[in-house]
């Protein structure tokens, strides 16, 4: 995919929804500097983010980290309108303008009409988002309009073809994921192949999980010395024809480094890798775990406060990793609701991207854990 070649410096992003914070809920603006010019020093110069990422502590990070820091030339930016962030057609101009703001920067390189879903698709179509998004184009507020998307390749087929101005679509894709019923990655990639349209990976390593794999897994990809975990699944996107960048949220510094080294020259998977992964995609298969990629979506507008993506993590931990010794769901919950104070509002399903059952999921965990 040529279309933004001269625009994009490799095929890694840095995605910002993933930051370090301090014990007052801030950013670790030291860190995160340190991060980004790690980052940029090594050739990479893709960022993404969104206004409800961290309540727009995202955006101001970066202000502070990237855009106040350097010239426009050395770095692409990308943000999204989130349907949570507006009510009417009427403030969509106001929050972008107040995007742009908190950022730092006078355009977007890339503005993504945020998540569509079937249940949020009505309210961006009703409220214009796809030809406001347009406008803000032609203003040269923005340089080019995409969409991030969590549903099914039948709807993303729909979407496509009503907005065939879509230039870019994000789509969820990872090994584990290509043909999970609830994600269905690899019938969404070939969908924005049918239609024509470079994709942009996020969650490319689930939110980590491909990296904390039962033991039998690891060991099984490890026998293949071609890099960690992280390594593979990161590779496995970027080699992906339609792909033009592989977002990766990283916390830390070390995280940025080793990510870097190897994706500077990503080079395609062997024959005896990809034989590996639908191996261990068969084992992991086998075991029940919640399909959460901790994308934190649910826990926005929790009336309880419950820490939805931190409880999974705990019951995914006491399925990979049976003999293991205790468990983290006291400190998982020591600064919110616990699993049992659920009161099955079920805001969290509908805006789920994984379409998890998630208040059935609660009661799960408030037996095992509490």
């Amino acid at each position: 995919m040529e279309r933004f070649s001269e625009l994009l410096k490799g095929k890694f992003a840095f995605g910002c929804m993933r930051m370090q914070l301090d014990e007052n809920g801030e950013v670790d603006l030291d860190l995160f500097r340190a991060m980004v010019d790690c980052y940029l020093d090594a050739g990479f110069n893709y960022f993404d983010t969104a206004h409800v990422y961290y309540d727009g502590k995202s955006e101001l990070a970066l202000k502070a980290c990237l855009t106040s820091r350097y010239p426009r030339e050395r770095y692409v930016l990308t943000n999204k309108l989130t349907s949570s962030c507006f009510e009417t057609e009427a403030d969509i101009l106001p929050l972008f303008q107040k995007q742009l703001d908190m950022c730092g920067v006078e355009y977007f390189d890339f503005y993504l009409i945020h998540s569509v879903l079937q249940a949020n698709y009505p309210k961006y179509t009703d409220c214009h988002a796809f030809e406001i998004a347009q406008e803000l184009k032609a203003e040269g507020k923005v340089k080019h309009v995409g969409m991030s998307f969590h549903d099914s390749p039948e709807f993303l087929d729909r979407v496509l073809t009503e907005h065939p101005e879509i230039e870019v679509v994000q789509i969820q894709y990872n090994w584990l994921d290509l043909d999970d019923p609830n994600v269905q990655s690899q019938g969404c990639m070939d969908v924005c192949k049918k239609h024509g349209k470079p994709v942009l990976v996020m969650e490319p390593v689930k939110g980590g999980g491909l990296v904390f794999l039962p033991d039998a897994a690891l060991e099984t990809l490890n026998a293949l010395n071609e890099g960690s975990p992280a390594e593979i699944a990161l590779r496995f996107a970027a080699e992906q024809e339609q792909v033009v960048m592989v977002l990766s949220g990283m916390s830390t510094l070390e995280q940025v480094r080793e990510n870097v080294a190897f994706m500077k020259d990503a080079k395609p998977l062997s024959p005896a890798a990809h034989q590996a992964i639908d191996e261990v995609r068969k084992m992991i298969r086998a075991l029940p775990l919640v399909a959460c990629t901790g994308c934190r979506y649910c826990t926005d507008g929790c009336p309880q406060s419950i820490n939805i993506p931190g409880i999974f993590r705990c019951m995914n931990e006491k399925i990979k990793f049976p003999n293991r010794p205790g468990s983290r769901y006291g400190w998982v919950t020591g600064k919110g609701g616990k699993a049992s104070d659920c009161i099955e509002c079920g805001q969290c399903e509908d805006i789920c991207p994984q379409h998890l059952p998630i208040r059935d999921l609660l009661k799960q965990a408030a037996a095992q854990f509490e």
